[in-house]
């Protein structure tokens, strides 16, 4: 980071030098009868953002969710930082803690306030000490910049509000890695530019991200690496210079001329 907060390239810089974080080998899922991962193999680095785009139904939600097993896969491997994917019990919440997770709909509990939705997983999970939690907390949500609205009620909050709260609320967990589905789906038009601001922000701080979305300027801008899936197969990877001005697949190449020509 710079004084100014802003670094001229984001995360770009020194892609992959952290070695693998995440490691999807050969991963398959099935729901019923359809097919809905097919032998998926990815690999992401530390520091490195990785934004999966692609038609709906291509598997890219799924995906985001067997990372921290809110899907369980029915073959292949999943490893974060070198270690399995426990199937249940206490592992699993540990290795949860470790995945911060962001999703479409907020998910914040109703009947708590912006703060206590904040601490509640460092006081629970982590053990952290309440004093040290809210001191951390209120530090997340003036990132996020929100910390004026600490005391409200998720329900008083706008919808890019509510989500902002979100992402100060995975971040309180100190995860290795960052799972977005869909995180501005879900907002009015004005309030997806906040969101993907702070987004902006934790991709040039080094935070290790996957993104599912159908922001292509955020695609564009922030990753290192976009992810084209369609049909439950990664069809297609590359930078994002690449693949938004050369892609190979005719897949893609179809996908990009009905998303950028509107």
């Amino acid at each position: 980071m710079t004084d100014s907060g802003i670094l001229a390239e984001p995360a770009h810089i020194g892609t992959g030098s952290g070695g693998p974080l995440v490691v999807l080998e050969n991963v398959n899922k099935w729901f019923g009868s359809l097919h809905v991962l097919k032998d998926i193999n990815l690999t992401v680095h530390r520091g490195e953002v990785v934004v999966v785009i692609g038609p709906s139904g291509g598997g890219k939600s799924t995906l985001c969710r067997t990372i921290n097993r809110l899907e369980p896969i029915d073959g292949g491997t999943i490893t974060l930082d070198g270690k399995h994917l426990p199937e249940e019990g206490k592992e699993l919440a540990r290795l949860r803690a470790d995945v911060g997770m962001v999703f479409q709909s907020f998910n914040l509990f109703a009947h708590k306030s912006v703060l206590e939705n904040v601490t509640l997983g460092p006081t629970k999970v982590r053990k952290v000490g309440s004093a040290d939690a809210e001191k951390e907390a209120m530090a997340l949500l003036d990132r996020v910049g929100i910390g004026d609205q600490a005391r409200k009620y998720p329900a008083q909050l706008s919808g890019g509000q509510q989500q902002r709260a979100a992402i100060a609320r995975a971040l309180a967990m100190r995860p290795k890695v960052m799972l977005f589905d869909e995180p501005t789906s879900a907002l009015d038009p004005e309030m997806i530019s906040e969101v993907l601001d702070v987004m902006t922000q934790l991709a040039r701080e080094g935070m290790t991200m996957i993104v599912v979305t159908h922001e292509m300027g955020f695609a564009r801008g922030a990753a290192n690496r976009v992810v084209f899936m369609a049909d439950g197969q990664i069809a297609e990877e590359n930078t994002p210079q690449e693949f938004f001005t050369n892609a190979r697949t005719d897949r893609a190449k179809d996908f990009l001329s009905k998303i950028l020509t509107h």
